[in-house]
């Protein structure tokens, strides 16, 4: 156990990985994490997209337990390790939770019929580890890996890697690796991009994933969300290539979340557990899935940057105004008209955004007491890099094989897959 072991990105990724370590002995000063963001102790509630935890870690808190939800894992594992490993980040999460005995699964099994003429519904457990307790979950997680002895660096960004000679560069420093864990999220997308032109990775385009976030009174929702908590709506359009799903649901103490990468602002949302902030509202992404777009990467950069308008993204309603974040701050928009929806946003999306005004029409059938009392925040998107082909045995880069890339650099979509893909990167150097 002497091997010098780089995580950079101290998000869930990088934290699983490190905890795995050292929970199996590993010495804690030979593991260094690089972030460009915050330790929990000094990371605002608004600085969603770096530091201690990432963004998922900070904002979210639901964990989806099931394979065919965020991104690959059983293709890498297999079904049975994919489960164990997900069951592995889920403990880490109770583990370091002041409250474990709270965090709850929901499991809903059957899909109800006022659903289906219209949508289907996908159902597959979640656990609630609750928004309010993410914060201290990071404390409790951050001072556990410091009493190991890992090294962090914070506000530090790594600018360059060298695969060849192992070296990790950053503004004022290098560091060497014997085995180096590439765990950036949204915000360091770009970078993984650089390395894959830089090096010449082999890697497998992924699709668009663009919408909206949604939000409207919780009432309107409520025979669902009896029935599934966080509901996933879904429809298909094969023949056009564009499939949609609701996305990150949340209820009761909903809010929505502004998030900024590459300079430009999109939305996504959180919920809270205190009864204190409780608004009876639900909110959740529209996502569109749209595969067939040459440099999918690039062209969702593109349509985020067309859909910014005084230094901020859109909010369009039939009736209402937007919404106050859980700090009581109004959500950073700016209030669009339904002729500027028809005619900027439409075209900035290729086209495509006929696709969420149909869900949304339909919404209004099978909720009928929505009618026009809801408004969208735009634009929700994640950002999906290049899939680099690795190793499947340790997640490796197929020319550096001491070289891995877990989390939203190996396209996952979640906090689940996200850790479990860092935790089976560590199972292969303990063995």
């Amino acid at each position: 156990m002497d091997k010098r072991i780089v995580i950079v990105g101290a998000g869930v990724a990088g934290v699983n990985a490190a905890t795995k370590l050292v929970d199996n002995g590993y010495p804690g000063e030979l593991i260094t994490i690089i972030d460009m963001g915050k330790d929990p102790y000094k990371r605002l509630p608004e600085e969603v997209m770096t530091g201690f935890l990432g963004a998922g870690g900070w904002s979210d808190g639901k964990l989806t337990y099931h394979t065919a939800i965020g991104g690959q894992l059983s293709k890498y594992t297999g079904e049975d390790k994919a489960m164990e490993l997900m069951d592995q980040v889920i403990t880490n999460f109770k583990r370091f939770h002041p409250k474990p005995e709270e965090v709850q699964c929901s499991n809903p099994v059957e899909e109800p019929e006022f659903i289906k003429p219209y949508f289907g519904l996908r159902l597959f457990p979640v656990w609630h580890v609750g928004t309010d307790y993410l914060s201290e979950i990071a404390k409790n997680w951050y001072d556990y890996l410091v009493s190991k002895g890992v090294v962090f660096h914070w506000e530090t960004k790594v600018e360059s890697i060298d695969f060849t000679d192992n070296r990790a560069y950053t503004h004022n420093t290098d560091i060497t690796y014997d085995e180096l864990i590439f765990g950036v999220g949204k915000s360091g997308i770009d970078f993984a991009q650089e390395l894959a032109q830089e090096y010449k990775l082999p890697d497998e385009p992924k699709s668009v994933q663009i919408g909206v976030r949604f939000e409207a009174p919780q009432e309107h929702f409520q025979k669902l969300i009896d029935i599934s908590y966080d509901f996933k709506l879904y429809r298909k359009f094969d023949n056009e290539g564009v499939s949609l799903r609701s996305f990150c649901t949340n209820n009761n103490a909903a809010y929505v979340a502004v998030e900024e990468t590459y300079g430009d602002h999109s939305y996504n949302g959180h919920a809270k557990k205190d009864e204190a902030y409780r608004n009876n509202m639900t909110n959740f992404g529209i996502l569109m899935e749209i595969n067939g777009i040459e440099d999918p990467f690039t062209w969702s950069r593109e349509v985020v940057s067309k859909l910014q308008s005084n230094g901020t993204g859109l909010y369009y309603s039939p009736s209402r105004q937007p919404s106050t974040t859980s700090e009581g701050n109004d959500v950073t928009s700016t209030q669009i008209s339904l002729d500027t929806l028809t005619h900027v946003v439409e075209p900035a999306m290729g086209g495509y955004f006929k696709y969420v005004m149909d869900f949304i029409m339909d919404m209004k059938k099978v909720f009928p007491t929505l009618q026009d009392d809801w408004g969208m925040y735009i634009p929700e998107v994640k950002y999906l890099s290049p899939e680099v082909k690795v190793d499947y045995s340790n997640l490796s880069l197929v020319d550096y094989p001491n070289v891995h890339f877990v989390g939203d650099a190996l396209s996952a979509r979640g906090i689940t897959v996200s850790g479990a893909q860092a935790i089976y990167v560590v199972e292969s150097f303990l063995k």
